[in-house]
């Protein structure tokens, strides 16, 4: 019986690749969305059925520790326990510290960070009774290195990789893995919005000189949800093109 997969934020640019990804390693995959998204959600899943790519999708506001346990208990219910967990889910409201208002700080932190622990609080205890499972957390360049204008979302990208850290010591033993995938400036409709100077100035500091695409990133995460990645834990990937180097 093939694995569930959960990609949240599932019908964005990132996430659609994320599940392309998982289907053709042979998961059974969902797309999370966000309520209001219905409509584009339904649209979604269509576009992808008609060219023969079969995907559920399940509604869940994942800053909501009640509503990400209501989509999780609908997905096991017609889907099936979920195996796999691509927490993918993120928005951005940019302002200077000056500028940020408490609503900009609270909605990126809810939906950004907090949504880590209220949608994987929902099915760790599954996969630790089941005795595998992948946690995988998509979290940015800017959380390790900051960004202008960003500190609400520099902040919570920075946190989604402590919590990592910390959640794979607790699972580690029960044949759980978690990780963190880092991406740097990819090619969505998000960055494709943007002026085509400033775009130009962005890609003029990436040492590969051009973005990323959803493939590249998607790619990553299909590996670090194969068996035969077991061993790799606590870790964080950067999918930057150079744009930041660490180890």
């Amino acid at each position: 019986m093939a694995r569930v997969a959960l990609v949240t934020g599932g019908i964005g640019g990132i996430g659609t690749a994320i599940c392309m990804e998982l289907q053709a390693r042979g998961f059974k995959v969902v797309a999370g969305y966000y309520p209001p998204e219905q409509e584009q959600a339904e649209a979604w899943q269509k576009k992808h059925a008609d060219e023969g790519h079969e995907f559920e999708i399940a509604s869940g506001d994942v800053s909501s520790f009640e509503e990400s346990q209501k989509m999780v208990q609908d997905i096991e219910a017609r889907v099936g326990p979920v195996d796999v967990l691509i927490n993918c889910a993120g928005i951005t409201r940019d302002k200077t510290f000056r500028k940020m208002e408490p609503s900009h700080w609270k909605a990126v932190m809810t939906t950004n960070l907090d949504s880590l622990f209220n949608v994987t609080r929902q099915v760790v205890d599954g996969m630790t009774e089941r005795g595998w499972g992948r946690i995988i957390n998509i979290s940015s360049v800017n959380g390790q290195r900051g960004q202008f204008g960003q500190t609400n979302y520099s902040a919570a990208k920075a946190g989604a990789h402590g919590f990592t850290m910390a959640l794979a010591q607790e699972v580690a033993r029960k044949g759980v893995t978690v990780n963190t995938i880092s991406p740097g400036y990819i090619a969505t409709e998000m960055t494709e919005a943007i002026a085509e100077e400033v775009k130009q100035q962005i890609i003029s500091t990436i040492p590969m000189s051009r973005m990323g695409t959803p493939d590249e990133v998607a790619y990553l995460v299909g590996i670090l949800s194969d068996d035969r990645a077991a061993y790799i834990t606590g870790a964080n990937y950067e999918v930057n093109g150079g744009l930041f180097m660490s180890f």
